[in-house]
């Protein structure tokens, strides 16, 4: 299905009154797929105030992408940035019928221009058995290089991390995108957390 990028509307930020008239297509997906997130899932991540979400809408009714910048999660490692530095980006995704048509960049592109990226560190993990290979028709290699490709579009780069979760498979990846205000101190305090040393930089994360 090819729709017209016209159709589609890109919206960070979405007010609750937005929210209310919106229906999902991730809602109905087939039971081979499971999106990261259901329709109620967004709404509350749109709800925080600490959250920055963006979405995709086809004619302005249906959701049909989104993409969330959001703190870590309390049992995260990144979680222990004493000054809330970190940020991780925590979904991008993009409905079956509606990929290949560039959405998911310009969810980023717009994401990003709202967010200030420059004084922060955003962490992100990709689970390749998250990936949706099945309707992508991709292989697993095929599908990890498209992922690499598109956050190194926005400043991502790969690094390192012993994380036990992206640990778990080799082609599991872990990307962060370090903002040009981020100190040396810092830089080398979020190199020790990738791999879980924290009390030497506790004052500068």
């Amino acid at each position: 299905m090819t729709i017209p990028q016209e159709n589609i509307y890109i919206h960070a930020g979405p007010t609750p009154e937005l929210l209310k008239t919106l229906e999902s297509v991730f809602d109905l997906q087939d039971k081979t797929y499971t999106p990261l997130y259901t329709q109620e899932q967004i709404q509350a991540k749109c709800a925080a105030s600490d959250v920055a979400v963006c979405l995709a809408l086809l004619e302005n009714k249906t959701i049909v992408g989104f993409a969330v910048i959001s703190p870590p999660g309390s049992t995260s490692r990144w979680a222990s940035c004493r000054n809330r530095m970190i940020r991780e980006l925590s979904a991008v995704e993009v409905a079956r019928q509606f990929r290949q048509q560039g959405i998911a960049t310009r969810l980023l592109s717009e994401l990003f221009s709202t967010v200030c990226l420059e004084d922060r560190i955003i962490c992100l993990s990709a689970y390749s058995w998250l990936w949706d290979l099945a309707g992508s028709g991709m292989s697993r290699e095929r599908y990890r290089h498209m992922l690499l490709h598109l956050y190194a579009r926005f400043g991502f780069a790969s690094y390192q991390t012993n994380e036990p979760n992206v640990c778990l498979n080799p082609e599991n990846i872990f990307m962060a995108r370090i903002g040009r205000n981020i100190s040396p101190k810092e830089r080398e305090g979020f190199k020790w957390l990738r791999f879980g040393i924290t009390p030497l930089f506790r004052d500068s994360l």
